[in-house]
């Protein structure tokens, strides 16, 4: 017979029994809650994670006879750091034709400003972009309103076009645990953009057509670092380069003690900004045969002087210092207490002096007040001043008039942070200050070795008293390339300053000689 528990042990297995299943239902809750909270917050992270955001509007142009129809695309684009981890979103304009179906022959340009800090607006408002700012040529804007009009000089007849606001400036901006300061510096710069590129060309199929990076000033030692990385690391080959306005050393800009080189460079440049303005004795009718003049006497009698140093004798000194005022309007008297180095901050102040005047350096046609009439250097770059005002309120208008972004965002035309916290060390310690010797020669070289079909043009304005035209042509001809490759190397001249675009009649010449550029650069 089987024996009968008694009652308690009966309401004890009972008690375990129901412990038993309440301590089933909890663990069942608590994987329930393990499973669920990954989801949470995944989905949390999705909700927070940095979003790219676009506007794409329809229109069309007429260019040399042809109505174009293409898309503008103002977007953000979200590049990743070496852990996959979101660190930038980059914003672009960019210009597609839309009435073609194989991309693959159809040319595209990748278009930045310099700075270093600066967005895109000055190429894309003032240059090649389908709508251009109207400003009048060497002297200041008229307050708002400000004239917008369909730009005859746009090259969207020849490529596609991309303008782009690297890290700070624009409406790009590092995201989640980056910071804008990681991007500023040359490596940490051109490496953000050659991501944006690389994903760029892959998200739109562009891998087989031809391509071209068209920067100007500090673009241009951009473009030479980023041409390089492109076709090294990336196997994306391009067909030309277009510098505007170009530096690619250093030590050609900075008048650092010890250092003779931008005195020789900028002589003819200072000469131009005479003659422009007038203020030679004997001011001779040709401009070209007078810089002639000018780069024979900089790169010889000048040049030669200033090798002596201190052993220059005083009757040296006075003979020299009488050709220099020749060239440049200064008095022989200024020039002599100069040491014969005139330092481009003082020449801007010092050459319309008489007049109550500066000198613009941007572009040396340009003139404007002087604030202190016994001051050193200059205060102010009139040039600057005279359109900055024009091209930002014509882009803050357009984008978000007549492209539909940006509505409730604050668009960075310049972050003088950016120039300031810059790294200007390569592949060492930060430092914001420009080390002696620093070039990007080298890159350049290395990515028309690398690509011997290549091809590179230098646009150079004459007025240009911030990148001067001797120091670019000396920069090319002491480039280590073989004989061959340098005949892929073409400059041209503009009597215009810094930003060529600004005179009228030189932007058309600009974009026609870009134009054929692109043609020869793509034919087989």
């Amino acid at each position: 017979m089987r024996k009968i528990p008694p009652l308690w042990a009966i309401a004890l297995f009972i008690i375990i029994s129901q412990a038993a299943s309440v301590r089933a239902q909890d663990v069942s809750k608590d994987s329930r809650l393990d499973e669920v909270k990954p989801a949470q917050e995944k989905a949390a992270a999705e909700i927070s994670a940095p979003k790219e955001e676009s506007s794409v509007t329809s229109h069309t142009i007429r260019l040399e006879g042809q109505d174009i129809p293409y898309r503008a695309i103002a977007s953000t684009m979200l590049i990743k750091n070496r852990k996959g981890e979101p660190s930038a979103l980059i914003y672009s304009t960019a210009y597609i034709r839309s009435d073609l179906k194989d991309f693959s022959q159809r040319p595209i340009a990748f278009l930045y400003n310099g700075g270093p800090g600066m967005a895109s607006i000055w190429l894309l408002m003032g240059a090649f972009g389908p709508r251009r700012v109207l400003t009048p040529d060497a002297s200041p804007s008229l307050p708002p309103p400000y004239h917008l009009t369909d730009n005859a000089s746009c090259l969207l007849d020849k490529a596609d076009l991309v303008f782009i606001d690297p890290v700070g400036t624009g409406f790009s901006h590092a995201v989640d645990k980056a910071r804008n300061r990681d991007f500023w510096g040359v490596d940490e710069d051109a490496k953000s953009l050659e991501q944006f590129i690389s994903l760029f060309v892959s998200r739109n199929n562009r891998w087989n057509s031809p391509k071209f990076l068209i920067g100007e000033s500090y673009g241009t030692f951009r473009s030479a670092v980023l041409g390089n990385y492109l076709q090294s690391s990336d196997g994306i080959y391009l067909n030309g380069i277009v510098l505007i306005s170009t530096v690619l050393d250093m030590n050609t800009l900075e008048f650092n003690h010890g250092n003779d080189m931008p005195y020789i460079f900028y002589l003819p440049s200072y000469a131009a900004a005479a003659w422009y303005h007038k203020m030679l004795k004997n001011r001779p009718a040709d401009l070209n045969i007078f810089l002639d003049e000018a780069r024979k006497f900089s790169k010889n009698e000048y040049a030669q002087a200033l090798m002596k140093g201190a052993k220059l004798s005083a009757t040296e000194k006075e003979a020299i210092a009488a050709k220099i005022s020749r060239f440049t309007g200064l008095s022989d008297d200024y020039l002599i207490k100069a040491n014969l180095r005139v330092t481009l901050g003082q020449f801007n102040a010092e050459l319309q002096r008489s007049r109550g005047l500066i000198t613009g350096r941007l572009d040396s046609r340009f003139s404007g007040p002087a604030r202190d009439l016994l001051a050193e250097h200059a205060y102010n770059d009139p040039e600057f001043t005279a359109v900055s005002g024009a091209f930002t309120a014509a882009f803050n208008y357009y984008v978000r008039e007549e492209l539909q972004y940006g509505m409730d965002k604050t668009y960075r035309v310049y972050n003088e942070d950016a120039g300031n916290q810059w790294n200007w060390k390569r592949g060492g310690d930060r430092t914001s200050f420009i080390p002696n010797g620093l070039n990007v020669e080298d890159d350049l070289v290395h990515a028309l070795i690398t690509n011997p079909h290549l091809k590179v043009e230098v646009e150079n304005g004459l007025f240009d008293l911030a990148t001067p035209f001797l120091a670019t042509e000396y920069t090319m001809d002491h480039l280590d390339l073989p004989v061959d490759l340098r005949e892929n190397i073409h400059l041209n001249y503009y009597n215009s300053g810094h930003m060529i675009y600004l005179n009228a009649e030189d932007l058309a010449r600009l974009k026609s000689n870009i134009a054929s550029f692109i043609d020869s650069s793509t034919k087989q």
